[in-house]
């Protein structure tokens, strides 16, 4: 008998985007408003101040570099890459944004964008006002409890990578970073979609393009993943948390 080949199933995530009550099946903030008593309904002074934007196509700008710090966005669809821009013009990818996470919280101190956010594929936002949702926050301690989690996540995602890892480790702490982060999310944790190219995500994680492409064939060749086209699946999360271990700090 002929054994087919392993073919991936595509996973396209998107946000639920809720009723005149519930909130975004992926707001970073319906968790703290219902913990202290609000729904959406409770929420029309915040809601008036947040905006559904998009979508932005591939290759659009979110935001800029040095652009005035006015919202955060909070992704519904799509994926987001920031990225920081050297004076020869060469791009440093800092971080990539999946739906249910937000963007432009590394813009609070400076009070302007430190660095540019570039949608990789039909992007979905909510904006929120920032300075709007940080008087909610006074009122709700959990809302700034949930802010803070958000830029301490961002921060330490950053300097993991400032590690001297192998190659093989930062490649499957990147798939099973992002596996965990589609799980949080409510989305399957093992089907991963990889809007970003190889060389993306070889600039994020401080490698060579061939490199990440050698190994990640050497993952799939060796049973670890399945992948077709950008489409990934994780088979044995076992061993990739095994050669991750170092680089998430477990």
């Amino acid at each position: 008998m002929v054994e087919r080949p392993y073919r991936c199933v595509e996973h396209d995530p998107i946000a639920d985007d809720g009723d005149a009550v519930r909130f975004c099946s992926t707001c970073a903030f319906s968790g703290a408003c219902t913990q202290a008593g609000y729904d959406k309904a409770a929420l029309r002074d915040l809601h008036v101040l947040v905006e559904h934007v998009g979508p932005y196509q591939a290759g659009a700008h979110v935001f800029r570099r040095r652009d005035p710090f006015r919202a955060i966005y909070a992704v519904r669809g799509g994926t987001v890459k920031t990225v920081a821009i050297d004076a020869d013009g060469n791009e440093q990818v800092l971080g990539f944004y999946i739906p249910g996470e937000v963007v432009g919280l590394n813009a609070i101190y400076p009070e302007h964008y430190p660095c540019d956010a570039v949608a990789l594929e039909p992007a979905y936002f909510c904006r929120f006002s920032f300075s709007a949702i940080s008087a909610l926050a006074t009122r709700l301690p959990g809302l700034q409890q949930q802010l803070f989690r958000l830029l301490s996540k961002e921060l330490g995602m950053t300097s993991r990578l400032a590690g001297d890892h192998a190659a093989d480790a930062r490649v499957a702490a990147f798939l099973i970073d992002l596996a965990e982060r589609y799980a949080a999310q409510g989305f399957p944790a093992r089907r991963l979609h990889l809007a970003m190219s190889r060389a993306e995500i070889a600039d994020y994680l401080r490698l060579a393009a061939e490199t990440v492409s050698r190994i990640l064939t050497r993952f799939r060749d060796s049973g670890l993943i399945a992948s077709e086209g950008r489409e990934v699946e994780i088979l044995a999360p076992a061993p990739l948390n095994e050669l991750a271990r170092n680089v998430l700090g477990r």
